[in-house]
């Protein structure tokens, strides 16, 4: 098995701990244990006292029934979920359970690199479903119904997406779920953003409540702003594929931290209060981005509809990986360059820190711009 370095991923790894102004972060700005708590309406001494007597050992295989139960009902009609390690976990999982040698996969293109590269290693030819910044990022359902004129094992969506922040409406997916029924296609959406959407903009139902044979994954990590967690899941109703991941997660996983299990209880028994959180923090972000995007020139984007990521495509045609590096070695800030997504004269922004990152991190973008190269 080989698979392409994970470019995203290194370039995170490199930066991210070198520098004071991080705009690349994806996850809405971390909650501590201690505002976890506070959300939750508990206290450290009550937790304290229910976790000092519990065996660390094995979990529950299949995630705690409490949690499990929780993640269900984030969903209107009750499908199944397991537990993984991250959003990540729950994505390799499937993709290790569905795919195999000479299968064909059609996904969406820029996403995350593991929902394409990680099918290819597994010995599929994998279609690129291209997002184009005139269509505002959202799929093309005439390319998409050519493309599933061949035997499809499986399409894989990113909704909302990144790097993009574009988000596909329910009428739209309503056609790409009509598109793979007729054609017998599965569909695997990575949802990590789900219901983090700019006001206006409805949050459209997750891909397992439209279509029998949709899979979802979600995480702890983005809209809970619980990262260290390391908690991801599959959710599904279709009964073969939640079979095929019971059996696949026994090589990969075996349980789930006890401890990561139960914050992630309780952080779902406060999601209200945390979602309310996390919207308030994209949501005025997004606000002061805007605002930046308008008064710095040669930057344009297509305006992001949910999640914490947006797009800046830069004028003149500059190297983006000599700007990034530049940002982190003469300016101290952080962002990704659009080659890590095959798309070059852009850079992946993440607006979902705290507020005076992002501000200090935008003010130094437009200075580096500003700078003859070199300076």
């Amino acid at each position: 098995m080989r698979i392409a370095r994970f470019a995203v991923e290194e370039w995170m790894n490199r930066y991210e701990t070198r520098v004071r102004w991080n705009i690349a972060e994806t996850c809405v700005d971390s909650l501590s244990a201690r505002e976890l708590l506070d959300l939750a309406g508990t206290t450290p001494d009550r937790l304290v006292a229910e976790l000092a007597d519990v065996r660390l050992t094995y979990g529950d295989i299949e995630g705690r029934p409490d949690l499990r139960r929780s993640l269900g009902a984030q969903y209107r009609t009750a499908p199944e979920v397991v537990t993984a390690h991250g959003a990540i976990g729950a994505n390799f999982l499937v993709q290790f359970a569905l795919v195999e040698p000479g299968d064909r996969v059609v996904c969406v293109h820029p996403t995350y690199q593991q929902l394409y590269d990680v099918p290819r290693a597994l010995g599929a030819t994998v279609e690129l479903l291209r997002l184009r910044p005139e269509n505002g990022y959202l799929p093309d359902l005439d390319e998409l119904r050519r493309l599933l004129a061949a035997p499809t094992r499986l399409v894989i969506l990113n909704n909302p997406n990144n790097p993009t922040g574009a988000l596909i409406p329910e009428a739209m997916l309503g056609e790409i779920v009509e598109l793979c029924r007729r054609s017998g296609t599965r569909v695997l959406c990575d949802e990590v953003y789900r219901d983090l959407v700019q006001p206006g903009v409805p949050s459209p139902p997750s891909i397992v409540d439209l279509y029998e044979h949709g899979i979802a994954t979600g995480s702890m990590s983005k809209v809970f702003s619980l990262a260290g967690l390391r908690l991801g899941w599959v959710a599904t109703r279709d009964a073969a594929v939640m079979e095929e991941v019971r059996s696949r997660r026994d090589y990969t996983t075996i349980s789930c931290g006890m401890v990561d299990e139960r914050l992630a209880a309780l952080a779902l028994e406060a999601a209200p209060a945390i979602l309310a959180r996390s919207l308030g923090v994209v949501r005025d972000n997004l606000a002061i981005l805007d605002a930046w995007v308008a008064a710095t020139p040669g930057v344009a984007y297509v305006r992001p509809q949910a999640g914490t990521t947006a797009l800046l495509a830069f004028a003149g045609g500059a190297s983006s990986e000599a700007l990034c590096r530049r940002l982190v070695d003469a300016y101290d800030t952080l962002l990704v360059p659009g080659t890590c997504f095959d798309i070059e004269g852009t850079a992946r922004i993440g607006f979902a820190n705290g507020a005076q990152v992002l501000r200090e991190g935008l003010a130094r973008v437009a200075a580096a711009l500003a700078a003859p190269v070199g300076v």
